[in-house]
């Protein structure tokens, strides 16, 4: 199973068309869990977006965090390093920050530290260009034609 933990909920419509694409396209290899907590806008924005973040993390789970100075991968790697996870972990669990980033103590529960690009994008774009790769990785690893 694949869990996508967000900060803040989808809100423009083509946006929410894309998600649901590739979720029905994903639907045919995996299980996806899409969960959208809150977006935190006064006070200590990093600790309270880890407090809404933290319930859905489980101990067994392969933590992902998306980060601008995470390790940047190609499509091809990336797929490998997907089917490699499946071979010892059940659930791989992606984590997209809000505005401000991640807290310190969800960054020292991840896994594997992830960027997509230097660039900063969108943070309810990057959540279609997430399900978009993660499906494309699968594509990749049952050979199938999409990649390329």
């Amino acid at each position: 199973m694949i869990k996508i933990i967000c900060v803040g909920k989808l809100k423009e419509n083509y946006l929410v068309r894309a998600k649901d694409e590739y979720l029905k396209r994903l639907s045919k290899y995996t299980k996806v869990q899409l969960i959208e907590v809150n977006d935190i806008s006064v006070g200590d924005i990093l600790k309270k977006e880890k407090e809404e973040i933290l319930p859905y993390i489980d101990s067994k789970d392969y933590v992902v965090t998306l980060e601008i100075d995470g390790e940047s991968i190609d499509s091809i790697a990336f797929a490998k390093k997907i089917d490699n996870i499946f071979i010892t972990n059940s659930n791989i669990t992606f984590i997209i920050g809000g505005s401000y980033g991640l807290d310190e103590e969800i960054k020292k529960l991840s896994n594997w530290r992830l960027s997509f690009s230097k660039m900063t994008f969108p943070h309810q774009l990057f959540r279609v260009m997430l399900l978009e790769q993660i499906y494309r990785s699968f594509k990749i690893n049952n050979n199938e034609e999409y990649h390329k």
